[in-house]
């Protein structure tokens, strides 16, 4: 029998590299892994053209992207993540001591809807009462679906402008660091047993000081450990034939294996590897597959899209994933 050719991609890491390397089987299909790099980049022909049958999206842009009709659909396969108290910054003279602060106040974010600013701003309101409404969000980049319509607190920086600068120059008070801001303090390291030292290229004071053991005790108390990556499929391929969905699940899970006896080692020391590794002891399994396991997760995704006005109205989960396990 004749197996059915997709086109996927996916950023090669440690728990996607047996798929792309072909050590681990996709039962029934025939992949043709397309490298994108970086895997931004993928995004955007994803949401805009709908280029390829399997794709990793940014949850966030996902959502919105389905919100308005996209023709494919999420499976509950996350591929990256990371906690979201860390990496915003502000200036010392800004006045601003916590989120409810940044109310009145100028903060640069890359795109309203990158991922990492709607998880903080999502925080920051429902932890810390600000009011993202009485914030003017300032960005200096186009958000990956061109379709969404920016709320009216959003403005973009001025031409020959960017945020580093407004924020050097005190236009902006605060912002977001690493690729959802500015640039010039490097993003968390998401260790949160080692995390929260300052080092010598951070410029600005965080807002949220030792943000590692804050985000431990969010994590204990609600469950939640933000997505930062997931698997789409065009929906109609999954109309034709449902079984791809449960084909694509079980070899992601089977190539993650194993990654996370590797993690359980001692061997290894790139970045992420020394992220999931650190998170281990709080999370357990670093890269949690599957509806049941991440349901706080997902809800506060979709709470959050609706909360920021990314998303027109709150979502059925089974418009926003398939489950595979019931297939």
């Amino acid at each position: 029998m004749s197996k059915l050719p997709l086109s996927i991609t996916v950023a090669t890491g440690g728990h996607t590299a047996a798929l792309r390397e072909g050590k681990v089987p996709i039962e029934g299909v025939e992949p043709n892994f397309i490298e994108v790099k970086p895997i931004v980049g993928a995004f955007r022909r994803m949401v805009r053209n709908v280029e390829f049958d399997v794709c990793e999206l940014a949850p966030t842009t996902y959502m919105i992207a389905r919100a308005l009709g996209a023709p494919f659909i999420a499976l509950p396969i996350f591929v990256m993540r990371r906690f979201h108290h860390g990496g915003f910054v502000v200036r010392p003279d800004s006045g601003i001591a916590r989120p409810k602060d940044l109310e009145g106040k100028r903060v640069g974010v890359r795109a309203y809807s990158v991922t990492t600013g709607v998880w903080t701003r999502g925080i920051f309101m429902n932890e810390y009462d600000m009011d993202s409404s009485k914030v003017s969000w300032v960005v200096d980049d186009e958000e990956h679906v061109t379709q969404m319509k920016l709320p009216p607190n959003v403005s973009h920086a001025p031409e020959g402008k960017s945020l580093t600068s407004m924020m050097a120059a005190g236009e902006l008070q605060a912002g977001f660091t690493g690729n959802a801001g500015i640039g010039r303090a490097g993003p968390p390291t998401g260790d949160w047993n080692a995390r929260g030292a300052a080092t010598k290229e951070d410029t600005y004071p965080e807002l949220i000081q030792d943000s590692a053991k804050v985000e431990a005790d969010w994590y204990q108390r609600t469950g939640i450990y933000p997505i930062h990556g997931l698997i789409t499929v065009k929906t109609d391929i999954l109309k034709k034939d449902p079984w791809v969905a449960k084909s694509l699940y079980d070899a992601f899970v089977e190539a993650k294996q194993p990654y996370i006896a590797h993690l359980n080692g001692t061997e290894g020391d790139s970045a992420d590897e020394k992220k999931y590794r650190g998170l281990m002891p709080l999370v357990g399994d670093p890269l949690p597959y599957g509806l049941k396991a991440n349901m706080p997760s997902i809800e506060a995704m979709l709470t959050y899209g609706l909360q920021q006005k990314l998303i027109p109205k709150r979502m059925a989960l089974s418009e926003v994933f398939v489950d595979p396990e019931k297939i």
